[in-house]
C-alpha cells in the first residue's frame, strides 16, 4: 500500500525512528439517472467524486437506502474482514483511531476517534498509550470505559468463536497464555498485554516494536464491547452501538435497519454527523437487479468494494447520461487466485508455475470491466500504484497477456504432469466477476490439459467455512481459489502480511489461503523491523518478487472500481483509504 506524506505512520516513524510497519426518504425512488445536474456541475461529471464531495448537504432527515449482493461476513466489529464491512461499521461503532472521512489524500490521515488523538509510544515503540474521549456512551446510556475497549480486543483473539478479522493483535500483542474471555471467563485481568490504569486510559504492550500501531488502533476490533451484553457468535445480531446509529432490526441475511442512537453526542465525535433519520440495508440481493435499482435511483448506494457488475458497467460506460454520475479510480487492490499447495499436484512448484504461464489475463481483465473501469493487467501481486513498487514480470505477462502455452507445457512436464490434471476452483457466488474469472481460467488452463470443476460458495462464509478453512479446502480439492485483496491500511505491511505470511494461517477464517514460504516470512520480519523508509520499501518489493517466485498466487488485475452515485445522493466521494464511497457521510436530503 502507499506510504503517503500525510499518513500518520510516517510522522510516527520520523519522530521515533522505530518500525513503521493494514432512500430514499428524500425521494430516491422517484429520480432516475437523468435527474438533477447539468454538465457544468461537479455532480454531473465522470470521476468528479474521486477528488471532491458531490452534492454537499447538512440537511437532516430521510432514510438512506443501501443494498448489497450477499451478506456481510459479520457486523460484529470483532469478527469482520471485508472492507465494506469496516466502512459500514463506523456508522454504529467507534474504534480508537480512524481515517479522516474526507476526499483526496487527506483521507489517508489517521486521527483520534474514540481516543482523543493518536497513540503515545514508549519503550522504543513496544508500548502504546491512548486517552479516551470523555462523555462517550453506549446506546443504553452507559459510559464507555477503557475496560470496554480492552474487552473488545480480548474477545477478538478467539478465532474459534470469532474466526474472521485480522490476526494483528494475536500476532503482535504480548498475550502470553491468554486466549480470550470465552475460554478464560472471568479472567480479563490475566490479559496483561492491555492495561487500563483508569477509565480513560488504555495501554497496549507489544512483543516487539511497531511504529505503525495507530493503524492497528483503527481496526474495528478496538471498538468497545460491554462484557455483560456480549453474546459471543450471536453478538452480530445486535452489536451495542457507540456511533451515531444503532440497530433497530437485523433480519439475518435479509435486512438491517439502523436508527439514530439517542446517546450519541456530537460533542464527543468530531468526525461524524447524524444526518439520516434511518439507514436501511437490503441483504442477499441479486446483483444485476440491484444494479438496475441503483441506476434508476430506487436505492441510494450499493454496498460492496467493487461497484457495479459487468452488465451495468456496460451501460455506465457507454451512456453519457449515466456515466456522468459514475466514478472510477485505481485502488490498492489486486484480483488474484490462490494456488493451494496442500492439494496435489500443486505441492509441486512447477505445476503451480504452469498455471501462471497458461492463464489468459486479458480475458480476466475483461471480466472485471476492462482497462477503462476494471483495472490493469497485473504483472505481480503488489499493485503498481503503491509506493515501493518495483516493476517485475517473471512470467512474461506484458508480452504475452493471453498466456505462454509453450512455457506452461514445459512446467507441466517438469512437475510430472505432461498431459495436465484435474482440480477444483472456488469463487464467491454473489460476485459475477469471480464466476466469470473461474470460467475464463477453465478455458485458458484447459488449453494445456488442466481441467477445472467450478464450485461457488456464499461470500459471507467464504473464509470462515470454505476457502479460508484449510481442512475443507484440502478435503474438497480446492486447488484454486478465486480471491482479491485490498490493503488493510496504507502501508506495505497492511497489504502483504495477512495474505502471504504463513504464520497467520489458522483453522478457519484465513485470508492467507495457503502461501507457505519461509523466505517470505523472513522478508516480512525484515521489513517490519526496518526504520529507514527507502530500505523498507525495497524489502516490500522483494516480498513481491518472492511471492511470484513461489507461485502460490496468480495475480491478474490491478483493480479499479466503477461506482455509481444516483443524483439524489448527497455528501458522496470516493475514499482514498476504502477504495469505495465513504459510507459515513452519505445522506439524501
Amino acid at each position: 500500500m502507499k506510504m503517503r506524506s500525510k499518513a500518520s505512520a510516517i510522522a510516527v516513524t520520523a519522530a521515533l525512528a522505530v518500525v513503521v510497519s493494514a432512500c430514499g426518504g428524500g425521494g430516491g425512488g422517484s429520480k432516475n439517472t437523468s435527474g438533477s445536474g447539468s454538465d457544468d456541475k461537479p455532480s454531473s461529471k465522470y470521476n468528479a467524486g474521486v477528488t471532491a464531495v458531490i452534492n454537499p448537504s447538512d440537511k437532516v432527515g430521510g432514510t438512506l437506502h443501501m443494498g448489497m449482493p450477499g451478506d456481510f461476513d459479520s457486523v460484529d466489529p470483532g469478527d469482520m474482514y471485508y472492507g465494506y464491512a469496516w466502512n459500514f461499521a463506523r456508522l454504529y461503532t467507534r474504534a480508537l483511531t480512524m481515517f479522516k472521512p474526507v476526499p483526496g489524500e487527506e483521507g489517508l490521515q489517521l486521527v483520534g476517534d474514540l481516543a482523543e488523538g493518536l497513540g503515545t509510544p514508549s519503550d522504543g515503540g513496544k508500548t502504546w498509550t491512548y486517552k479516551l474521549r470523555k462523555g462517550v456512551k453506549f446506546e443504553d446510556g452507559t459510559p464507555v470505559t477503557s475496560k470496554d475497549v480492552k474487552y473488545g480486543v480480548a474477545r477478538s483473539l478467539d478465532k474459534d468463536i470469532l474466526p474472521s478479522g485480522p490476526t494483528y493483535f494475536n500476532d503482535w500483542l504480548d498475550v502470553g497464555s491468554y486466549t480470550g474471555p470465552y475460554k478464560m471467563k472471568g479472567k480479563l485481568d490475566d490479559f496483561k498485554a492491555i492495561e487500563t490504569p483508569d477509565d480513560q486510559t488504555i495501554v497496549f504492550h507489544l512483543k516487539k516494536a511497531y511504529g505503525g500501531f495507530d493503524y492497528f488502533a483503527m481496526l474495528p476490533q478496538t471498538a468497545p464491547v460491554p462484557e455483560a451484553k456480549d453474546t459471543g457468535s450471536k453478538y452480530k445480531e445486535h452489536p451495542v452501538a457507540t456511533g451515531p446509529y444503532m440497530f433497530k432490526a437485523h433480519e439475518l441475511t435479509k435486512r438491517i435497519e439502523l436508527v439514530k442512537n439517542p446517546n450519541w453526542d456530537a460533542a464527543t465525535d468530531p468526525n461524524r454527523k447524524q444526518l439520516n433519520d434511518s439507514i436501511e440495508v437490503l441483504l442477499g440481493q441479486n446483483e444485476d437487479d440491484l444494479d438496475q435499482r441503483l441506476l434508476s435511483g430506487k436505492i441510494d448506494v450499493k454496498v460492496n468494494s467493487t461497484g457495479v457488475a459487468a452488465n451495468a458497467r456496460k451501460t455506465v460506460l457507454t451512456d453519457e447520461k449515466v456515466k456522468q454520475y459514475a466514478d472510477s479510480a485505481p485502488i490498492d487492490r489486486t484480483w488474484f487466485t490462490n494456488i493451494n499447495g496442500d492439494v496435489p499436484p500443486f505441492d509441486n512448484i512447477h505445476c503451480r508455475k504452469a498455471v501462471l504461464y497458461a492463464t489468459d489475463r486479458s480475458a480476466i481483465q475483461g471480466a472485471y470491466g476492462g482497462p477503462d473501469a476494471g483495472g490493469d493487467v497485473a504483472l505481480s501481486l503488489m499493485p503498481a500504484k503503491m509506493t515501493g513498487y518495483e516493476k517485475i514480470d517473471p512470467y512474461g505477462v506484458e508480452a504475452n497477456p493471453t498466456g505462454d502455452l509453450a512455457k506452461a507445457k514445459e512446467e507441466l512436464a517438469a512437475c510430472g504432469q505432461p498431459n495436465g490434471f484435474s482440480t477444483t476452483i472456488s469463487f464467491r457466488n454473489e460476485r459475477s466477476a469471480e464466476k466469470q474469472t473461474a470460467e475464463s481460467l477453465q478455458q485458458s488452463l484447459g488449453r494445456v490439459g488442466i481441467k477445472l470443476e467450478l464450485k461457488g460458495f456464499p461470500q459471507g462464509d467464504y473464509f470462515k467455512l470454505y476457502a479460508g478453512k484449510p481442512d475443507f479446502a484440502k478435503k474438497n480439492n480446492l486447488g484454486l481459489m478465486v480471491y482479491g485483496w485490498g490493503a488493510d491500511y496504507p502501508e506495505g505491511f497492511g497489504f502483504f502480511q495477512q495474505i502471504v505470511d504463513s504464520r497467520v494461517i489458522r483453522p478457519a477464517g484465513n485470508t492467507n489461503l495457503g502461501v507457505k514460504d519461509p523466505k517470505i516470512d523472513e522478508l516480512i520480519d525484515q521489513a517490519a523491523g526496518e526504520t529507514d523508509a527507502t530500505k523498507r520499501n525495497s524489502i516490500w518489493a522483494a516480498v513481491d518478487k518472492q511471492v511470484m517466485e513461489s507461485a502460490y498466487i496468480l495475480p491478474y488485475v490491478w483493480a479499479h472500481g466503477l461506482f455509481y452515485r444516483p443524483p439524489q445522493l448527497k455528501n458522496v466521494f470516493v475514499s482514498q483509504n476504502w477504495g469505495m464511497y465513504e459510507f459515513l457521510t452519505l445522506s439524501t436530503q
